[in-house]
């Protein structure tokens, strides 16, 4: 059993609650983008003040190569938190100085105090022991509420879980288990659908729900690695080579289990790399290179060698969306294109509108997070499935099967009466 924050003890007043969210986010210089994993960690944050906890927030943003970066400052985000929540929020840099462990003594009942970027520190992703006992000062106990970030053995995840008690999981946390624990035993028939670049991540999920799944669904460079394994010619088309055995081999047992693309959008991939911003969503006109054009081809034909594949074509969206509105459970990760590009979006945008008539027919939808739940934000239909998922990578590795590492150390810990002791 992972302890939820109904496990704490009931007396919380003036604890200091050392808290790891996952505010890595999408910025635009000093803009803040998607908003999602703020606004999902604030019921937490205010569960955790209602019962008179300081809460201080851990988050990693980017990749900053373990030194200050201000382009990764989490300076902005504190501002975007409070304005969001409405609660008075502290930032301190940085994470495990003795600033922060003096302020955290120091923070007054009612606020928020949020500490600078995590990765900020080398010992951060090397899971160093003496980054661990820094941060564990900070706190009296702790709440994991990253979802996006239990999958990796670092000192703010999986350090803090295996070294404070007690130790939770927040809000979001619960709700990321209870909807992906849900496919454990999944309504059948459970459709599978796999895009995006990561085709070695993609197989060995693929090969640990062949069992599970009646049917899995396979777009971008994902499909394109399955076709090249079939033997049809992919022109220019981005492929995993390495991966192309196991493909192969993925194929062989599967059988017609796996659908991969009847037909493709392609366009030159030089036209594309030079397309101006304004093809981008949201993007600002620039003066134009070489004109995107877009053609369909039939997977059967083969792509020309002077072009690529960007997404999946009509009629495979026709064959994707059919099978997934006959699902009565539906898990999604990865997108069918380049879907960033207005011209591309269409097969993965009609996966997002196939997901939600499913959900309206009653299906258990799951979408993966990372550029899936982008997909769906950008579709206007996050509210119109069952799940959107905070966490890429870990929701791959739960569906998998895999334990993750933030969350293994909790369930080691022994209730009484239902509750965790100090």
């Amino acid at each position: 059993m992972i302890p939820s924050l109904g496990c704490l003890p009931d007396d919380l007043q003036g604890k200091r609650a050392l808290v790891r969210v996952d505010f890595n986010i999408p910025r635009s210089g000093a803009d803040v983008g998607d908003t999602t994993r703020i606004e999902r960690t604030i019921p937490t944050i205010r569960w955790l003040l209602d019962r008179g906890a300081r809460p201080i927030l851990l988050s990693h943003l980017g990749r900053p190569r373990g030194f200050p970066d201000p382009v990764h400052s989490l300076a902005g985000v504190a501002g975007t938190l409070a304005s969001m929540s409405g609660l008075p929020v502290r930032f301190v840099a940085p994470c495990d100085g003795p600033e922060a462990l003096e302020a955290s003594h120091d923070l007054e009942p009612g606020r928020v105090m949020l500490l600078e970027n995590t990765r900020f520190s080398r010992g951060e992703t090397e899971n160093s022991p003496t980054m661990v006992r820094r941060l564990a000062q900070l706190g009296e106990f702790l709440v994991l509420d990253a979802f996006g970030s239990l999958h990796r053995e670092h000192a703010s995840t999986a350090g803090l879980a295996s070294t404070m008690r007690p130790a939770v999981v927040g809000l979001l946390v619960q709700r990321e288990l209870e909807a992906l624990r849900s496919l454990d035993e999944p309504p059948l028939p459970f459709v599978v659908a796999f895009g995006g670049a990561k085709a070695a991540d993609k197989i060995m999920l693929l090969e640990s729900l062949i069992d599970r799944a009646d049917r899995l669904l396979l777009g971008g460079i994902v499909a394109n690695t399955f076709l090249r394994a079939a033997g049809l010619e992919t022109g220019g088309s981005v492929v995993s080579e390495s991966e192309i055995p196991r493909a192969r081999d993925l194929l062989q047992k599967a059988g017609d289990k796996i659908s991969l693309p009847v037909d493709l959008i392609v366009a030159s991939p030089l036209a594309v790399r030079n397309r101006p911003a304004d093809e981008l969503y949201g993007g600002k006109r620039k003066p134009e290179k070489e004109k995107v054009r877009p053609r369909t081809v039939l997977c059967a034909e083969g792509v020309p060698d002077d072009l690529a594949a960007f997404d999946i074509g009509a009629r495979t969206r026709q064959l994707f969306g059919g099978e997934i509105r006959q699902a009565r459970s539906f898990f999604w990760n990865g997108p069918m294109g380049m879907f960033e590009r207005k011209k591309f979006a269409s097969g993965t945008l009609s996966v997002a509108r196939a997901a939600a008539e499913a959900t309206r027919d009653k299906a258990l939808t799951v979408i993966g997070g990372g550029d899936s739940a982008a997909a769906v934000q950008l579709a206007g239909l996050a509210s119109a499935v069952s799940h959107v998922s905070t966490g890429g990578g870990a929701s791959m590795e739960l569906i998998a099967g895999s334990t993750l590492p933030g969350l293994a150390p909790l369930a080691e810990q022994e209730l009484r009466d239902g509750k965790l002791t100090w």
